[in-house]
């Protein structure tokens, strides 16, 4: 099928199609992790769908996220919820005529909105010719900070995830808690990540710690020609895979990183797919590795084979009850790093799984994130 009319430019994908009626339809982009919703007909005969009007992408409806759309056939309307990277889902009406009518002021409470980051679209070219997706977030010019800014690489789990300039997901809070104390942010979505296609996303399978790897140490290198960046102070972190991700560049790249925080992150391949429930062992078999046939290719690919390397600093953080990545995970690392003299803390939620979701533990969470770098990265 043909598209006529688009207007937005990066990369992405189609990520639904509704019918509104006759030959009326609603297509909906995720362009480089922001929403794109338009409104066009459809030409069945020529195969061609002809965009009538852009619904989300410009104006107030901009450098986003669409949590929900619907179409109201009696009236015209559509109603729809859109997040930012700096306000939380509001509600809005958008008339037959094009009149956009918001309903809500949801807000971040006791912060104004201009001390937030919106972020900045800073896609890149990896090691291989790859494009690669990534927003920098740098703190607000109202919070008064100067000079060169100490950088956080936040990488984020899945793999097939995506960091999209969304308040409503889990991350952003975080992420905007570190620009308010005066780190960069950096959030890339490197090959293995979702929203780019199955192609891009099936990259990273039986190749964790390989080709998505060099994608961070590129943007390492070419971050360091961002005057606004201080990429001698810089630290990492992730959950889940991205906390094996951490753990991984700050063993196998040690002098890139001054900080590192594991949340539940995987530390030894082997162990991490044995310890899985029963019923998830398949699929892990297929997209990271069998250990019964490939036990030396899934070592070379973990974190735990270069453990001596570890260079900086590290805070590991688990849940208790995580079925995932179970504690004894996040132990071992502690354990081995210990023995062999390294600096590392360690942080265990009593009542928290493969996340940290409870409010009170949040706020412990993400205090003890931003002290630690705020410590080892002085912004």
């Amino acid at each position: 099928m043909r598209v006529a009319g688009l207007v937005h430019a990066g990369i992405g994908e189609l990520s639904r199609i509704e019918h509104l009626a006759g030959d009326q339809y609603l297509l909906n982009y995720n362009i480089d992790g922001a929403s794109w919703v338009y409104e066009g007909t459809f030409d069945e005969a020529n195969r061609e769908f002809s965009v009538t009007r852009v619904l989300v992408g410009e104006g107030e409806l901009t450098n986003g996220v669409v949590q929900s759309i619907a179409f109201d056939r009696d009236s015209g309307r559509y109603a729809l919820s859109f997040s930012s990277a700096t306000a939380p889902s509001q509600l809005y009406l958008i008339e037959p005529d094009g009149r956009m009518i918001r309903q809500t002021n949801e807000r971040v409470l006791g912060i104004p909105s201009n001390y937030l980051s919106p972020g900045i679209e800073s896609s890149y070219t990896s090691h291989d010719d790859l494009r690669i997706s990534a927003r920098l977030y740098l703190p607000a010019p109202e919070l008064g900070f100067s000079g060169p800014r100490p950088v956080v690489f936040y990488i984020h789990g899945g793999p097939q995830s995506q960091e999209r300039p969304d308040f409503t997901w889990f991350s952003m809070p975080l992420i905007q808690f570190l620009t308010l104390n005066g780190f960069a942010v950096w959030a890339p979505n490197v090959r293995g990540s979702s929203g780019y296609g199955m192609a891009y996303m099936k990259h990273v399978d039986r190749d964790w710690g390989g080709q998505d790897r060099l994608d961070h140490v590129a943007a390492f290198e070419l971050l360091k020609q961002d005057p606004r960046l201080d990429m001698s102070r810089t630290g990492v972190m992730g959950r889940s895979y991205g906390g094996y991700m951490t753990l991984t560049l700050a063993r196998r790249h040690p002098e890139l990183w001054k900080a590192a925080v594991d949340m539940f992150g995987p530390y030894n391949l082997l162990t991490f797919v044995d310890r899985l429930p029963e019923t998830w062992k398949t699929y892990f078999y297929i997209t990271v590795g069998n250990p019964e046939t490939e036990r030396e290719e899934m070592l070379i690919h973990s974190p735990s084979t270069y453990l001596e390397n570890l260079a900086c600093p590290m805070l590991v953080m688990q849940g208790a009850n995580d079925p995932r990545v179970v504690e004894r995970e996040s132990r071992d690392v502690v354990e081995q790093l210990q023995a062999k003299g390294k600096q590392v803390d360690y942080v265990v939620y009593a009542d928290e799984g493969h996340d940290v979701l409870k409010f009170a533990n949040k706020v412990d969470c993400y205090n003890r994130i931003t002290d630690f770098f705020r410590a080892q990265l002085k912004p």
